[in-house]
């Protein structure tokens, strides 16, 4: 068989590769000069993308190589093995899933910051000499941020209700992702994050543990609990604790939505106060960026949901879409989403995928602003939008203006527990969306580049600076 052919004699379809989906194949080859340009021909006749090719080891008849090469998904990768096994004299050994190889024994570990290296060190780290520390505290617990963890210290709380685009998977399903979170606060603001996984979806309960655990933390970031029992969980536990709050699928991504916003504005030569916003999606997620637009001066929104846009002519039982209904769409509009999108300026999904076509996005204003932020599939593919709209934005990875939370989150909580504050006010959130738009310069800003890389080391900074300053204003 010839490295141009599949199995079946058919051509691989393209495929729409992710590193998410990267595998690494140990492979048993000939050692001759077209072994390897076999290969890379078999990897490319897949559709996938190579990223690395390594010999192992050669021998005089025989090499061992390491390919490693992003696919689309877990029928692509076994695409990818039996292509290669169709190369003459060539067997992969062993196919390894490198997002897998990565999680092996989890993305997290605790170590201590002092040494111990004798009984000295014992007797001040811990008995006798802690005792100290601990009746200094008893008599002033304040002093407990400054002799503690913590002053530096986040839990990351969820339910498994809401997990990604999985839906309610349970709290140990979820633990990778509040890994995964505890490691981007460490990366980014160098903040000590630890995953807390309930197993309770109880909203009292959740409530209650989360009080009784928060001496340990200086704040706590809510994320991936279902709405609408996010709303309650994060209004009871603001009012009755005595640190910051933040549930991230809310307020994370009105903070990041906000900031693209303000700089794909810039771009088009449109005011906030001037445009009409058509949201879709009026969960967590879009409640927060209605209230965070509205924080700066957005006049004009519509918010969709199932059936249509939100309107004050009808009554909703979820208290959040009625204070949507009577906040939003002072037109009184009542259509569908895509009646809404005719004539707007900007659309803002977090809803689902594949709700508007090119004919949609055509029909809106002159220098429309598109961002399909549903993941991980859009509410229409950015390909698509780009024919009509001037800004385009997602909240994939793979695309240009990538939304991600991870632009604001790492820095807002360091500027919370820089300031020592005990609350969140939305000045705070506007400050750190002001802060991300900021990061890119004027002779950056382009249609394709409204939001700065999350790998740069600027941005939790400034947005640490700009949240700790407005936190300190209002203490």
């Amino acid at each position: 068989m010839t490295t141009t052919e599949q199995p079946t004699g058919e051509k691989a379809p393209a495929a729409a590769t992710s590193p998410g989906y990267a595998i690494t194949l140990r492979i048993e080859c000939s050692s001759t000069g077209g072994a390897t340009r076999a290969l890379t021909a078999a990897v490319g006749e897949a559709g996938a993308d190579l990223t690395a090719l390594d010999v192992v080891e050669s021998t005089h008849d025989s090499m061992t190589v390491d390919l490693s090469c992003n696919t689309a998904d877990e029928a692509h990768a076994k695409r990818v093995a039996e292509l290669i096994e169709g190369i003459e004299g060539a067997h992969v050994h062993k196919r390894s899933d490198r997002t897998f190889l990565m999680h092996l024994g989890g993305k997290l570990s605790v170590e201590p910051k002092v040494p111990l290296r004798n009984r000295d060190d014992l007797s001040r780290a811990y008995t006798p000499g802690v005792a100290r520390v601990c009746m200094a505290i008893a008599e002033n617990p304040e002093d407990a941020r400054r002799l503690t963890v913590k002053r530096n210290t986040v839990a990351v709380v969820t339910d498994g209700s809401a997990v990604l685009g999985l839906g309610n998977i349970g709290p140990a399903a979820a633990l990778p992702v509040m890994e995964g979170k505890a490691a981007l606060f460490k990366q980014f603001a160098d903040v000590d994050a630890w995953p807390v996984c309930l197993d309770t979806q109880d909203t009292e309960e959740i409530i209650n543990i989360v009080k009784a655990m928060a001496p340990v933390y200086g704040g706590v970031n809510l994320e991936d609990i279902a709405a609408p029992r996010c709303f309650e969980i994060e209004k009871r536990l603001r009012e009755e604790l005595d640190i910051p709050v933040f549930h991230d699928d809310q307020h994370g991504t009105a903070i990041v939505a906000l900031a693209a916003l303000l700089n794909a504005l810039k771009v088009v030569g449109k005011r906030i106060e001037d445009v009409r916003i058509v949201l879709s999606g009026v969960g967590a997620a879009g409640h927060a960026i209605i209230n965070l637009l509205q924080a700066q001066g957005a006049k004009d929104i519509v918010a969709c949901a199932r059936n249509g846009a939100l309107h004050s002519g009808e009554h909703y039982d979820d208290a959040h879409r009625e204070w949507i209904a009577q906040n939003t769409n002072p037109s009184g509009f009542s259509g569908s989403l895509k009646e809404a999108v005719r004539g707007s300026d900007v659309f803002i999904g977090v809803s689902a995928p594949n709700l508007l076509d090119e004919e949609d996005v055509a029909a809106m204003n002159e220098g429309a602003i598109v961002f399909a932020m549903a993941n991980p599939n859009p509410e229409i593919l950015p390909s698509v939008a780009a024919k009509h709209a001037a800004v385009v934005a997602t909240g994939r990875s793979d695309f240009p203006n990538q939304i991600n939370n991870v632009l604001a989150f790492p820095g807002l909580f360091r500027g919370l527990l820089d300031a020592g504050a005990r609350d969140i006010e939305d000045s705070m959130l506007v400050a750190a969306a002001r802060a991300i738009a900021e990061s890119v310069s004027e002779d950056e800003l382009n249609p394709n580049y409204i939001v700065p890389s999350v790998f740069n080391p600027e941005v939790a900074h400034r947005v640490a600076e700009a949240v700790e300053a407005s936190a300190r204003a209002h203490s």
